[in-house]
């Protein structure tokens, strides 16, 4: 298995307790690679946990795309050893047409020849909304890789992607190696989940009326998802353990997921 890695949004409750606490409690599942959040805000109390637990942070989330200073977020991610920087989060209305899509696809290439000007990749992270919004009869997932310059990279949320009726390895067979990093989730693919579409004005909020939606979400090969397709469609892509909600305790889940990758992921 390669080393996986974890993003830490999904122990948020643990984090806004004790940040050092949280991360060394990752550490002794057996991660020794993070995906932090909002790392932008909190550098360098990250990079204290990071280093009493031995955490290395090969790539972090921030809202670099509506941020009016993305080099201080770049910045922040030099700080903390990152390579790569992902967008999180951009709602669903701003994914409606292709005027909409030309806009968000410019600004990713701007700021992805800041971040490379740094030593530094930047890349964008779907939801469902990617698949299911279409202009001229196609995802506006297309248009915009299809948009992107060759530098930019592009992290899969491979529940999401499911979620939105993509054929999710075929997807990351057709984008090979732009693809850095896997969200690794799994969950049931119903109704409910499909019709879940989060209008936060934050990336980093899940309003608590969509938190029952989300808590369907289960440890990698315990749902709906054909998880070991998906890994065998992108080998080389990190994989990043995540949930959004999770029912039960949500180390107990990232670690059965650590454990399924240990024993699946060839």
């Amino acid at each position: 298995m390669s080393n996986p890695s974890v993003q830490l949004y999904s122990v948020r409750d643990a984090i806004d307790e004790d940040l050092d606490r949280a991360v060394a409690r990752v550490a002794e599942i057996g991660f020794r690679q993070v995906e932090p959040y909002a790392f932008h805000l909190r550098t360098a109390d990250y990079k204290r946990a990071f280093q009493a637990s031995g955490i290395t942070a090969p790539s972090g989330h921030a809202p670099v795309i509506d941020s009016d200073a993305p080099g201080s977020i770049f910045d922040a991610a030099a700080e903390l050893g990152m390579t790569t920087v992902i967008d999180p989060f951009i709602p669903t209305d701003r994914w409606q047409t292709s005027d909409d899509v030309h806009r968000l696809a410019d600004r990713v290439n701007e700021l992805t020849a800041e971040a490379t000007s740094r030593g530094l990749e930047f890349g964008y992270h779907n939801h469902q909304w990617e698949f299911t919004n279409k202009v001229d009869g196609r995802p506006v997932y297309d248009l915009f890789v299809e948009l992107l310059g060759p530098d930019t990279v592009l992290e899969v949320d491979t529940f999401w992607a499911t979620v939105g009726g993509a054929d999710t390895p075929a997807v990351l067979r057709s984008l090979g190696d732009r693809v850095r990093a896997l969200h690794i989730k799994d969950g049931k693919i119903d109704d409910d989940i499909k019709n879940v579409l989060p209008s936060s004005e934050s990336a980093l909020i899940v309003p608590e009326a969509l938190k029952a939606a989300f808590e369907n979400q289960t440890p990698a090969g315990q749902g709906d998802l054909d998880v070991r397709a998906i890994l065998q469609a992108s080998p080389n892509a990190l994989r990043v353990v995540e949930f959004d909600a999770y029912r039960g305790d949500v180390f107990d889940g990232i670690a059965q997921s650590y454990a399924w990758l240990a024993e699946n992921d060839a």
